[in-house]
């Protein structure tokens, strides 16, 4: 008795510990579980059409079930399935399907009590929990965690609740992984019956059925040892009868009947025996394996889908009638060719956003470097959050512009003190001050940290997020330099307001849907303008990324000289991370903007040749370029209160009054010298406050030779509008000075002193090298 009384007892302790572990796991991991209802798909037509922004047909959406990294759009009706092969995948995965609930509790006891005993929690899942595992949880993949368990269990009970058992195994035979096909993966019957016996999975007689279904635990493995597996076909042939799924006849006569797997040659004697088997021809099971057709506007088409399937539903996404997309069919095509020809570093893939401008419609995705074939699901374009590295720069030198500072204003070109010690890219310094258009051009992060301070690192986040963006809350002054992390769409409409006056717009990928009939189920709201700079800072800060990409010559070493387009005005920035993992270049013409990322997938170093100038630049140049094509040359269109000079032999755009100040300016907050002149006769004038910890003197540090460092006065405009150098208001100081060199780096300029080097600048090396170019 006493010992009754002690199992009783200690098997509440242990219902009551369960009880705590399971609200533990609800607590932690129910408030992120996936929607069931995303695996209803095998109900839809299949037949809704999508048209680009000028009415063209671009391709009919297909319901797809998605399994760990590969997709399957090529989903087959139960009723297109041999019944054999349901019969034989239900009793080699889940004999008891048909009897529980989802959760095979008998399957989990024993998963249970291995995980316990050995350490091992597989083992248990029914179908249903497949299902789950394979398609709502592939981000857990096969992880053998009590938080996949947990969210299996939920989720299989949902999916009972919501589904039939019929539409729970139509889903699970479409979604099973069947080997590897070569350049694809084996997913679902349909595939695996072309594979292995090159005919359609209506026609799998009840032999071809038992090979496949004893494949699924280890396909790879199991089709090469064709004999050594051959028993467990017996066993589940066996099984079969046991369950009333087979009669003893007709288990006997699949077990005798020969089947001839691609690429073997098999030897069959009487009763089912084999006398020999070799696998002749492994490949032929690639060959079987049809090439997945890759659907036009890939990436483009990705995110339609997500988005919709948000804002309409699934059912109404595929129900059959069409949608009309922002795609403009040529500006993909142009962007897609732009990243076959890519020439990228090993390893290294990208993302492409092309968009309008003048509304956030976006004309174009790509979402990885194509090479062909089908492209990886994952969409750089507008999934990947990237370094922008100094792409973000031209952001901070309009929030400058608009609250007084001019592109002549100059900034010191030293290090800091303090903690924060960042590096130009080269790693040198001038020890002058350069102007705010010298310091773009050159991308020089020293006078760009310091403007920062200037500006208030506040509001650049603020003006950030009007943009779109959500900067890092600990970012600091390593934000000007570009520690933002942001996607390729997200910097196009971030430099969207540049070209036109000054309003962003959020990106959009469709106007309109209309159901079969014809009726509108969906309307996009007209485009929402929310004006982020008045139209003279916007115009200054175009005028400055326009002179990244024409002021310097590529013997100059200019960073956007890549980009340009014979006869097209067109304005960017690079951008280059720390340790060379992320390159940018973001840019706008008149009438498209666009924003181009070059790195690895999963993360990691470029090589030290990979410059932002010299490949994501030349990427850019051809997809934009491909878009223009045949489509009338458009000028930026310029706002009245615009005036230009030359300062320090560079043509410069400048307002004619001083901006209103968005608030009343504080005593805290420091303002430009000088923020009203604009008339050619006044040359540029240092910002009167200081930079903190910044050194007070306005001449070159003592230690570097004047003759050694090139000065702003070294830029040469490639086409300057008025003024000429030769006025005497600009002295042509240093034309002529045979000790100064610049040196193009691939994009990057390096100051080279010429002659002694005695007296070059010191070099504060930080922890780690900024963002750069």
């Amino acid at each position: 008795m006493r010992f009754l009384l002690r199992i009783l007892s200690a098997l509440l302790i242990l219902a009551a510990l369960v009880g705590v572990a399971a609200g533990g796991m609800w607590y932690l991991w129910e408030r992120d579980l996936p929607s069931v209802a995303d695996l209803d798909v095998l109900e839809f037509s299949g037949t809704t059409r999508v048209y680009d922004r000028q009415n063209k047909l671009v391709a009919t959406l297909t319901p797809a079930l998605t399994s760990g990294q590969s997709v399957n759009r090529n989903l087959l009706p139960l009723n297109q399935i041999s019944s054999w092969a349901r019969k034989a995948v239900i009793t080699s995965e889940d004999r008891r399907f048909y009897d529980h609930g989802g959760v095979d509790v008998l399957g989990i006891a024993r998963g249970l009590l291995k995980g316990i005993f050995q350490n091992d929690l597989e083992g248990g899942s029914s179908i249903t929990q497949q299902v789950v595992k394979n398609t709502l949880l592939t981000n857990l993949k096969s992880a053998r965690t009590p938080e996949r368990k947990f969210k299996e269990a939920v989720l299989a009970y949902q999916l009972e609740d919501q589904f039939s058992k019929d539409q729970i195994l139509n889903a699970y035979l479409n979604v099973i992984y069947w080997g590897d096909g070569g350049k694809n993966d084996i997913i679902g019957i349909g595939s695996a019956a072309q594979a292995y016996f090159r005919k359609p999975a209506s026609q799998l007689n009840l032999a071809e059925s038992a090979y496949l279904a004893v494949l699924i635990p280890a396909p790879n493995t199991r089709y090469k040892d064709f004999t050594g597996f051959r028993p467990l076909m017996k066993d589940l042939l066996t099984r079969m009868v046991q369950d009333g799924r087979a009669t003893q006849a007709e288990a006997d006569a699949a077990w005798r009947q020969p089947i001839y797997p691609s690429g073997w040659r098999i030897g069959w004697g009487e009763n089912g025996k084999v006398l020999s088997a070799t696998l002749e021809r492994p490949q032929s099971l690639y060959d079987n394996t049809p090439a997945a057709q890759v659907p036009p506007a890939f990436h483009f088409m990705q995110a339609l889908e997500q988005q919709l399937a948000e804002q309409i539903g699934r059912k109404a996404l595929y129900g059959g009638g069409k949608v009309y997309a922002t795609l403009d069919l040529q500006d993909q095509r142009a962007a897609e060719r732009a990243s076959l020809n890519a020439q990228l570093p090993d390893g290294a893939t990208l993302g492409i956003a092309l968009l309008d401008p003048m509304n956030g419609e976006v004309r174009a995705l790509v979402g990885q470097k194509l090479t062909g074939g089908r492209p990886a699901d994952w969409n750089n374009a507008v999934q990947a959050r990237r370094q922008v590295g100094s792409s973000v720069k031209p952001l901070l030198y309009t929030l400058a512009l608009s609250q007084g500072w001019k592109q002549s204003d100059t900034v010191l070109d030293s290090p800091l003190s303090g903690d924060y010690q960042p590096q130009n890219y080269d790693g040198r310094w001038t020890g002058r001050q350069v102007t705010l258009r010298y310091a773009l051009d050159h991308s020089l992060n020293l006078p760009t940290v310091r403007l920062g301070q200037q500006v208030g690192m506040d509001k650049f986040e603020d003006k950030l997020r009007d943009l779109g963006m959500t900067p890092p809350t600990d970012a600091g002054l390593s934000l000007s330099i570009g520690t933002l992390e942001a996607s390729p769409l997200q910097m196009a409409a971030a430099y969207a307001p540049f070209a036109n006056g000054g309003v962003y717009y959020a990106p959009s990928l469709v106007r309109r849907v209309e159901d079969a009939r014809g009726k509108v189920i969906y309307a996009r709201p007209a485009p929402t303008a929310k004006r982020v700079w008045d139209a003279q800072t916007a115009w200054l800060g175009l005028d400055m990324i326009r002179g990244v990409v024409n002021d310097l010559d590529r013997f100059q070493g200019g960073l956007g000289y890549n980009a340009r387009i014979e006869g097209r005005e067109v304005a960017g920035k690079t951008g280059t991370t720390n340790d060379i993992k992320d390159l940018w270049f973001v840019g706008t013409t008149p009438t498209l903007t666009g924003a181009v990322w070059v790195g690895k997938q999963e993360g990691g170093s470029l090589p030290a040749w990979a410059y932002s100038g010299t490949i994501p630049a030349p990427i850019w140049q051809q997809a934009v370029a491909g878009s223009l094509e045949g489509t009338p040359v458009a000028a930026f269109k310029e706002p009245p209160g615009i005036e230009y000079a030359v300062v320090r032999r560079v043509n410069m755009a400048f307002r004619t009054q001083p901006p209103a100040p968005a608030q009343p300016q504080t005593a805290a907050e420091p303002v430009p010298a000088s923020a009203a002149q604009t008339s050619p006769a006044q040359t540029s004038t240092p910002a009167t406050s200081q930079a903190a910890g910044a050194s007070s003197q306005t001449t070159p540090d003592a230690s570097a030779p004047a003759s050694a460092y090139p000065q702003p006065e070294d830029l040469v405009p490639s086409t300057p509008q008025t003024g000429t150098a030769a006025d005497p208001t600009f002295p042509d100081e240093a034309a002529s000075d045979p000790d100064v060199d610049f040196q193009g780096n691939q994009g990057e300029v390096q100051i080279v002193p010429q002659g002694d080097s005695s007296g070059t600048s010191s070099s504060l090396a930080p922890p780690e090298a900024p963002p750069g170019n």
